[in-house]
């Protein structure tokens, strides 16, 4: 499971929800800090493939001694980071060529501007 640190103090909730489990005391997960070994192996495999399912997943995690959650979340959250980075490179291409992107680009409106590309030849 997560690794939980120790209790939150109840000041710092606010009024407490009698529809939280666990009462006024919230756990908080531990950051997950990966060994230099582990982000390369992790790394190489997401050079292959952005998506990593099934026994592929469950395999890596045994090799790594991750849990499957963190593989997953792992690659969720480096598949956002290479979208990200995608982005700002497509934005810096186009305006080398004088094209003017908006200013809110974020990583949730990338499929919306997939269709309103602009095609550049080089």
């Amino acid at each position: 499971g997560l690794e939980l640190s120790h209790c939150v103090g109840a000041s710092s909730l606010g009024p407490t929800v009698p529809w939280r489990s666990g009462g006024p005391c919230k756990m908080k997960r531990v950051r997950t800090v990966f060994k230099p070994e582990q982000l390369e192996r992790l790394e190489q495999e997401f050079l292959k493939q952005q998506y990593m399912v099934g026994t592929e997943r469950v395999d890596l995690a045994a090799t790594l001694h991750l849990t499957e959650t963190q593989v997953k979340v792992w690659f969720q959250n480096r598949r956002i980071k290479w979208r990200k980075q995608s982005m700002e490179q497509k934005a810096a291409k186009l305006s080398q060529f004088g094209v003017i992107q908006p200013a809110t680009a974020d990583s949730t409106d990338i499929k919306d501007h997939e269709e309103d590309t602009v095609d550049v030849e080089l």
